[in-house]
């Protein structure tokens, strides 16, 4: 007799998955349906649990906390001493200083970059200054232009390097 219910509960179970596809159903409910289901005829629907909501904790104008500081003094002190950003140090971004580096003019159709070589640098690359424009090495922005092209390149209204 025994093992004839735990056929039918496994089979219930299984029954339960397949329709559910979830894994939000826990092993109580399912004895529950599988209760429900040998002593009753109608189809058990189990119950969708409800969403709880968490709501944030109110603003507090008192410490809650030992080490807290109330508010008259909080953000104080030399952590907090200069907070206007327009007074802060701003240092140029390292693109900016590249374009303030003048063209290296050069009489040779290919240049090679190292970057200044030994740990500092880069690998060496070569750079095409055949055409009309202002070439830049890949790694370290390094602006070349071939000598030829000066007239041309100084004719333009605007440069993004100084030549």
């Amino acid at each position: 007799m025994y093992a004839s219910q735990l056929r039918a509960a496994h089979r219930l179970l299984r029954q339960c998955a397949l329709a559910q596809r979830s894994f939000a159903t826990t092993a109580r409910q399912l004895e529950a349906a599988a209760t429900a289901k040998t002593t009753s005829t109608a189809p058990v629907v189990p119950e969708e649990p409800v969403p709880i909501s968490v709501e944030q904790a109110p603003n507090r104008a008192d410490i809650w906390s030992r080490s807290q500081q109330p508010r008259s003094k909080a953000m104080t002190g030399p952590r907090f001493e200069q907070t206007d950003y327009e007074l802060q140090p701003r240092p140029y971004a390292a693109i900016e200083l590249i374009h303030k580096q003048p063209v290296h003019w050069t009489h040779d159709r290919v240049v090679a970059c190292d970057g200044g070589g030994g740990p500092a640098g880069h690998p060496r690359i070569f750079i095409n200054t055949d055409k009309a424009e202002i070439c830049t090495c890949n790694y370290c922005g390094l602006p070349f232009a071939n000598e030829h092209h000066r007239k041309h390149l100084e004719s333009l209204p605007e440069t993004s390097y100084p030549l």
